[in-house]
């Protein structure tokens, strides 16, 4: 296999991120939702208003992984007040790591969190968190092993099904109480 590059998104990319985006969404949750539910999510997520509005946003930044220039994944990253539900500016949260099925278990994932991470640490966070649909054990797994811990759940609406997300977090330096022990 080519060599695998995690380049930046901008806006001159937005037509391949909404075919990205929206194939790798129906991908990973068709087979266990309506198709009138995915239809509605794919149509307003992934919409070029949407995804003109999130690449414009300064505390969100959208990553491609690519072979031979061909994009085959993509992680979305938040920071300060752009996270979807925590807003702490001691947090990063990773949105979004998707990779094309046929991609899957070449390493494509490992990769895209691997930027989160490196984002993270330059940005000197305390910790990284994400929200996990509770009925995708692959992406669950793959956070545990990466070290990420439940803390608490969230809704998700897709469509008109409200669904049930894991949050996880992953501690990057512990902070230490007023007498400097931790």
């Amino acid at each position: 296999m080519s060599k695998i590059v995690i380049r930046k998104v901008t806006i001159k990319d937005l037509d391949e991120l909404q075919k990205i985006g929206r194939q790798t969404f129906y991908e990973t949750f068709a087979s266990g939702n309506t198709e009138e539910n995915m239809s509605k999510y794919l149509e307003e997520a992934f919409s070029v208003a949407r995804l003109t509005t999130e690449l414009s946003d300064k505390n969100a930044e959208f990553y491609f992984a690519t072979i031979d220039e061909n994009v085959i994944g993509y992680l979305k990253i938040n920071f300060g007040q752009s996270q979807t539900e925590l807003k702490d500016d001691k947090a990063v949260e990773i949105e979004r790591i998707y990779v094309l099925k046929e991609y899957h278990g070449k390493n494509v994932g490992q990769l895209l969190y691997d930027k989160a991470l490196a984002i993270a640490r330059q940005k000197n966070v305390d910790y990284v968190w994400l929200g996990v649909w509770e009925q995708n054990p692959r992406a669950i797994n793959f956070y545990k092993k990466n070290g990420f811990v439940e803390f608490d759940k969230h809704i998700f609406k897709l469509g008109d099904d409200e669904q049930t997300d894991i949050m996880m977090k992953l501690t990057l330096k512990q902070t230490s109480d007023k007498n400097g022990s931790r």
